[in-house]
């Protein structure tokens, strides 16, 4: 790693019909770039999971060829948009062949979400290389190369993703409409205070260190994350599989108390380390640990061969 930055962004759109987010996040970009003095312009981003459709499919055993007609067929069964509109991409899975069968990884991104992206890397003048679905980076900077069955919980601000890895292939992805922003917001309403004052207590409580008993407001998302993180435990395991461990990842991985929290449940838990696979200056090792789990996706795209 030669260098890094972190911009948090949120946009108040209220009343202003003009606002062009496009433009906005270019903007932010090149300051970005500019500031973590940034030396090449080539791009690879991830895509969020709440926007691709992602499915594990089977398929008899065929030739590259006959896999591409193939699956413009079979997507239809799965993607739940016309194919017309979507762009469809997908990997065979190899290490999954028997039986003349075998599996195949099936995304599908609106291809509206693609223009903007590359418009916005334009007007930043930065190069895209490749877009890809956020969970792949995720096995790539905290799975490495571990054959056992895993279950990443990447805790966003908007959004988590829960990510089933089996054999370093991704199984099963699913995503929760609810993160770090969903905590604040309720640390807000219940407190009677800003978004900014709200967003300081959840700092207050990381430096305060491990906690007995997380805040009720706190524990009313968490408890969603759990149960839905149990169900697709017990529907994996119902099949024969067994979840080794469970690594918690993204900002929202920093709460104090969240392993502790996940006790109850009979798994192995433990935070993410996506510093584990990368080199970097001795020096920025401070800082990098304290953004590190923030920095899981994006470590895991410049992983990227």
């Amino acid at each position: 790693m030669e260098t890094y930055g972190v911009v948090k962004v949120n946009y108040d759109v209220s009343g202003k019909a003009d606002f062009d987010v496009i433009t906005e996040t270019a903007g932010v970009l090149k300051k970005l770039v500019a500031q973590s003095r940034t030396s090449t312009k080539k791009v690879v981003a991830s895509l969020p999971n709440n926007i691709v459709f992602v499915s594990v499919i089977d398929m008899p055993k065929m030739g590259e060829k006959e896999l591409k007609n193939a699956i413009q067929w079979e997507a239809q069964r799965y993607v739940p948009l016309p194919l017309e509109e979507v762009t469809l991409s997908w990997t065979a899975l190899s290490e999954e062949e028997q039986e003349g069968k075998m599996k195949v990884l099936l995304t599908a991104v609106p291809s509206a979400v693609i223009e903007n992206y590359l418009k916005m890397f334009k007007l930043a003048g930065l190069e895209p290389v490749a877009l890809e679905i956020e969970a792949l980076a995720l096995i790539r900077s905290l799975v490495g190369n571990r054959k056992d069955s895993i279950l990443i919980v990447d805790l966003g601000a908007r959004n988590t993703s829960l990510n089933l890895v089996d054999k370093g292939f991704l199984r099963v992805s699913r995503n929760l409409g609810v993160g770090g922003d969903t905590i604040t917001n309720g640390i807000s309403r219940s407190l009677k205070v800003s978004s900014g004052r709200a967003e300081q207590f959840k700092k207050d409580l990381s430096i305060a260190g491990e906690i007995k008993e997380l805040p009720q407001v706190i524990r009313e998302v968490l408890d969603t994350i759990k149960y839905e993180t149990l169900q697709l435990v017990k529907i994996f395991e119902s099949s024969g599989g067994r979840i080794q461990e469970v690594i918690l990842a993204g900002a929202g991985a920093q709460l104090p108390g969240l392993i502790s929290f996940f006790d109850d449940t009979g798994l192995k838990c433990k935070l993410g380390e996506p510093l584990k696979f990368v080199s970097y200056d001795p020096r920025l090792k401070a800082n990098l640990q304290e953004v590190g789990l923030s920095l899981s996706v994006a470590l895991g795209l410049a992983m990227r061969e």
